[in-house]
């Protein structure tokens, strides 16, 4: 396994490989890698021949700046765990060499997928998030990029992101991946105290039930439920609940609506916020 900390050495040996008429997949990360993370190493390796794992902490898209300073950081450990996983290439870049002036300054409109849920409780998220995965499809120009569905409405922003600046590349979307008790695979899993790691699950639990609560109650109603359900354990508090539509995250008012509907959630366990969603 090859560890890179250079754009420039990374982009020679991607230009290299493709020399070789190799097919490179990426899986970007912010480290603390886990379970959730192998799995898309492991999609990747079954559908490229050459696996790239990038881990950045990106500052651009932390609106809390205490959020950015206690996010772990585990590099050792997560090197390890992507050589045990048979990756090809992890790119370790510094702040410096992912946002030379001016490409810190790239800015996006993604009009009404910015608007909802994540982008509405937090201003400029999805900004840093296009402008830290376009600067990385820049360096590594892969032919597929693999991410998991826990971040669903990053996923939907990424699709668009490759659609407005004409990337040739298939993005990826990969299952969530749980903890036997449910909870969602998380790098925030690890800031979680004992009491409320061990209440967190509570969270995927109410979201199941609310699949066959769904044929007797309103979607209204349902929101309410699910609010009131996740409020009801008092190491959780729910930031919002909202039920979309699957591509174009357009809010559902209505069940007769004809589209894949996703119940999404974040929830505060203490200080740590949790984000989840269930396919209805």
């Amino acid at each position: 396994m090859q560890v890179l900390d250079t754009t420039n050495k990374l982009i020679t040996t991607i230009e290299q490989l493709k020399k070789e008429g190799k097919k490179i997949g990426f899986v970007p990360t912010m480290g603390a890698l886990h379970e959730g993370h192998l799995s898309l190493v492991k999609e990747c390796k079954k559908n490229s021949d050459i696996t790239i794992v990038s881990i950045f902490v990106n500052p651009t898209q932390f609106n809390d700046p205490q959020d950015l300073k206690v996010y772990p950081r585990t590099l050792n450990e997560d090197l390890e765990l992507l050589k045990s996983a048979d990756c090809d290439i992890v790119f370790t870049p510094s702040e410096e060499e992912i946002y030379p002036q001016p490409d810190r300054t790239r800015q996006f409109n993604f009009a009404y997928l910015e608007t909802v849920m994540e982008g509405a409780k937090r201003p400029g998220h999805f900004n840093g998030v296009g402008q830290v995965v376009s600067r990385l499809f820049d360096i590594v120009s892969p032919n597929k990029a693999f991410f998991g569905m826990k971040d669903f409405q990053q996923v939907a922003i990424i699709k668009q992101m490759v659609k407005q600046l004409e990337y040739p590349i298939e993005i990826v979307p990969c299952p969530i991946i749980r903890e036997e008790n449910g909870l969602a695979k998380s790098s925030r899993n690890s800031l979680l105290s004992e009491e409320h790691k061990k209440n967190a699950p509570h969270i995927y639990a109410t979201l199941k039930k609310a699949l066959t609560f769904a044929p007797e109650m309103s979607v209204s109603q349902l929101k309410k439920w699910i609010i009131d359900e996740i409020n009801s354990n008092p190491f959780l508090e729910t930031e919002y609940v909202e039920i979309v539509d699957d591509t174009k995250l357009k809010v559902v008012n209505d069940w007769s609506e004809e589209c894949t509907k996703v119940a999404c959630v974040a929830v505060y366990a203490g200080k740590i916020r949790l984000i989840d969603n269930i396919v209805f």
